[in-house]
């Protein structure tokens, strides 16, 4: 019998979070959904966060992933850093709530394990994302297709 591992990847944020979920058999990945919460520029901070805590949740509980491969911030912007760094303090509070392991990948570990290149652009990653999927088209918007990458990234950081 093989073993069926889901994964759900997240590429967090708080305007527009990342989620793809996987469902990894055979040392092949397939795409179970992905797509991303959002959350309204205009919102207070507070509600913002609430909407995330209750849509991860959700997915969670939808998914019931083995294993959660969340992106390590990388940011050059200060001011993106902070709300970034709020969202995914609510992230890791709901993983903790659901006792699921987690995995921390930096970019270049995802470009990296995707691409064979830890420089590689955008849109080498979601090509490739496409590729490793057996997808016809690269999955939008990028934010998913970004989860997506982190989730496959992650299956292979899991097997080895």
């Amino acid at each position: 019998m093989t073993a069926k591992v889901r994964i759900l990847g997240l590429d967090p944020g708080l305007a527009r979070l990342g989620f793809g979920a996987i469902m990894v058999e055979d040392d092949r990945p397939k795409p179970l959904d992905f797509g991303i919460i959002q959350t309204p520029a205009k919102q207070p901070i507070g509600d913002r966060l609430q909407t995330i805590y209750e849509d991860l949740h959700a997915l969670c509980e939808q998914f019931s992933p083995e294993l959660v491969v969340v992106e390590k911030l990388f940011f050059y912007r200060m001011s993106n850093l902070i709300s970034v760094a709020q969202a995914r303090g609510v992230i890791l509070l709901v993983l903790a709530q659901h006792r699921l392991p987690l995995v921390e990948l930096t970019p270049g570990q995802v470009k990296q394990s995707l691409t064979g290149y830890g420089n590689a652009s955008k849109l080498e990653v979601q090509e490739a994302v496409a590729r490793e999927l057996d997808l016809d088209e690269i999955p939008k918007p990028d934010d998913a297709a970004d989860a997506l990458a982190v989730a496959i990234a992650g299956s292979f950081f899991a097997s080895s």
